[in-house]
């Protein structure tokens, strides 16, 4: 079996597709996102392609180690990106040509179904707490995220940490002891704000903080982690086993959230896991994605011991042919070959756009930058 050739698509809202042709009739998909570069990522992947066309998709380790390490130039959200939905889609060929999920193919199943987290959207107008009560009244999920701070200057007036307190607690009423909550402060808080708010947020028992600083800086992600009771969580934005050796070797978080579409793709995705286990460390993928990153997740969901918890944005509604179902806040172990989806080609091409979502971008009151 040969590559032939790899296809594209920037599909609606903002998710690029790849699938990966090869001379058989075995193709395989894969989600190379990168929100606000996508474009950029596509032009990276029409540069792998000269390497991958003619190679055996099979050798997906081999080829991740040429892709990753024989151009010089490693790392990074670019290469990186284009490398995961690379490596999704092999897998996915992989797993057809041998009628197995991935999952199998990594071990075996753990778990006979995978718990999901839903998204408050408390950011949208500071009085969310109908929508969680709405949401919660469905029943469909048992844990929820939420982003609780604006854009933080690096030291605010009690007037502000009270009303993100305020609006924590009053999702803590609503939600009561049985629905976890987690909170995902986006890297939008300097280290003393985010010790601050952290104590203050402790009885409210979040399931986990999340990016309470910048990632990278991981003395300040232990700092806030010794200072606090609430786990924290925190590696969307690291690339590949390396991006995150430090924090794991200094336990500086309770949990992993490695981005498949971002880290490398799937076995690296498990490899970190693995490495995270050893210091008695989650795993909580990170994936505000589409529905192809959410299929690679699932398959290293179930093959893990030290899983959490799974983000996702789309249970496959708009492009696959058969989407996801939360049943009590959890999804089965998908048993289909490869990824297990069927993407439903004709709703992709319906969705396609020039690829030219934009990064929101926040203020500060005196009209300087602030985290997004």
């Amino acid at each position: 079996m040969k590559i032939t050739r790899l296809e594209t698509f920037q599909v609606r809202p903002r998710w690029l597709f790849l699938k990966i042709h090869t001379d058989t009739d075995i193709f395989g998909w894969g989600e190379p996102t990168l929100e606000g570069r996508s474009q950029t990522v596509e032009a990276a992947l029409r540069e792998m392609e000269r390497t991958l066309v003619g190679q055996d998709p099979r050798r997906i380790e081999h080829l991740w180690q040429q892709l990753y390490r024989g151009t010089f130039y490693r790392n990074g959200p670019v290469l990186c990106s284009a490398l995961s939905g690379v490596e999704m889609a092999l897998w996915d060929i992989l797993g057809k040509s041998l009628n197995a999920p991935v999952h199998q193919l990594l071990g075996g199943r753990v778990r006979d179904r995978i718990r999901l987290y839903g998204w408050i959207r408390g950011e949208r107008t500071g009085d969310y707490i109908e929508d969680v009560v709405h949401e919660i009244a469905t029943g469909q999920f048992t844990a929820y995220k939420m982003l609780p701070v604006p854009a933080m200057r690096a030291v605010e007036p009690p007037s502000v940490v009270e009303k993100i307190v305020r609006g924590v607690a009053a999702v803590r009423a609503a939600a009561g002891p049985n629905i976890d909550i987690a909170l995902d402060f986006h890297g939008r808080v300097a280290p003393a704000m985010a010790r601050r708010l952290a104590r203050k947020l402790e009885e409210f028992e979040p399931m986990f903080l999340e990016e309470p600083v910048l990632p990278g800086d991981v003395r300040a992600l232990k700092e806030v982690a010794q200072s606090t009771t609430i786990p924290i969580a925190a590696g969307e934005r690291l690339f590949t086993r390396w991006g995150f050796q430090e924090l794991i070797e200094q336990q500086a978080v309770a949990i992993v959230q490695p981005d498949l579409s971002h880290v490398g793709g799937i076995l690296e995705a498990r490899k970190i896991a693995a490495m995270a286990e050893t210091r008695d460390i989650a795993l909580a993928p990170h994936c505000p994605l589409g529905p192809i990153s959410l299929a690679a997740c699932l398959q290293v969901d179930a093959c893990t011991p030290n899983f959490l918890c799974q983000e996702h944005l789309t249970l496959g509604e708009s492009y696959l042919q058969t989407p996801f179902e939360v049943v009590e806040g959890h999804v089965a172990v998908p048993e289909g070959a490869g990824l297990g989806i069927e993407v439903d080609e004709a709703k992709v091409r319906a969705g396609v756009f020039a690829g030219d979502w934009e990064t929101p971008q926040f203020r500060h009151a005196d009209g300087s930058f602030a985290e997004w």
